[in-house]
């Protein structure tokens, strides 16, 4: 996943460098990934990095987006790929970008059947609460959305968050949990994005290195979501850029819509965002930007309260 192939590139660039030279490097990089919070959720001694802008205004409601990295990867590095902080300059909302579980570097989310499921939803949770003691968040404009594993992460939070998450993004997402796990009625709406030539999480559905579970067939899958969100049965496809097509299913059950951008080529990678090796998750496309567009989504669909 990108996680690696970043981890793979600093290693590989440190390793080029002068013995002189490595240490200060090193101290560089740790710099710049470090996160800038911490609290203990189930007795685990949980990270995040927190992104406020300079507009901020304590009087005003704010909205709060939560991004979370794939396998092997750790906030800084979600930061960098999807680049949601240029986005809250210009409109003024918080990004936080939390670490799955792993020690120092290269962190996971435990998206699948187990104990440490119920503990990262709870990780979350907690985490919603915390930022919501120092800062005006708003309950009705709170966001999750990840790539691969943080991708499958984003679908577990709306079935388990779906009181406290409005809408949820997906990209590359590496879901292996089965529709059945999923019992919250609640219509979540949700965009996600998925290049036809992902190495790791097959477009087509089936196994691969990254995870000894098959994945799902990516357009039945999300079909499977518009079914629980009690959409319409005919989406509206079209065509957005010469490699990109939309699929959007309307008339929803609380106007939760369900829409699907499919990259073709496209590989394990964030539209629009920083690439990672080529040679190792396949091509980013810049025909499009999954982060602005999955912020215009989430502005047309707060939390309904019923």
């Amino acid at each position: 996943m990108k996680d690696r192939r970043v981890v793979l590139g600093a290693t590989l660039t440190l390793i080029g460098l002068p013995v002189v030279i490595v240490p200060i490097e090193a101290v560089s990089f740790y710099t710049a990934n470090r996160d800038n919070g911490s609290f203990v959720s189930s007795g685990e001694k949980r990270d995040y990095l927190l992104y406020v802008p300079k507009s901020y205004d304590r009087s005003r409601p704010t909205p709060l987006v939560i991004s979370m990295h794939g396998a092997g990867l750790w906030g800084a590095a979600q930061m960098e790929t999807s680049q949601w902080n240029n986005l809250a300059d210009s409109h003024g909302f918080i990004v936080v970008y939390p670490s799955g579980i792993g020690g120092k570097g290269v962190r996971i989310w435990r998206a699948e059947p187990g104990p440490g499921l119920m503990k990262d939803v709870r990780f979350i949770s907690e985490l919603i609460d915390t930022l919501k003691v120092s800062y005006n968040i708003d309950p009705a404009r709170i966001y999750a959305n990840g790539l691969s594993n943080g991708g499958g992460m984003s679908f577990v939070l709306s079935c388990t968050l779906s009181d406290r998450i409005a809408a949820v993004g997906m990209v590359a997402a590496a879901q292996t949990l089965p529709w059945t796990w999923c019992t919250d009625a609640r219509a979540v709406p949700m965009i996600a994005f998925h290049g036809t030539a992902d190495p790791e999480v097959p477009y087509n559905g089936g196994s691969s290195w990254v995870s000894p579970r098959p994945f799902p067939n990516v357009p039945r899958w999300v079909a499977n979501w518009a079914r629980r969100n009690r959409c319409g049965a005919n989406p509206i496809e079209s065509t957005v850029a010469s490699d990109v097509t939309r699929r959007v299913y309307t008339n929803c059950a609380d106007d939760a819509a369900v829409v699907l951008y499919t990259v073709q080529g496209g590989g394990h990678t964030w539209p629009g965002g920083t690439p990672l090796p080529k040679w190792f998750v396949g091509r980013t496309t810049r025909s499009i930007d999954a982060t602005s567009l999955m912020w215009s989504f989430f502005g047309e669909h707060p939390l309904v309260r019923k």
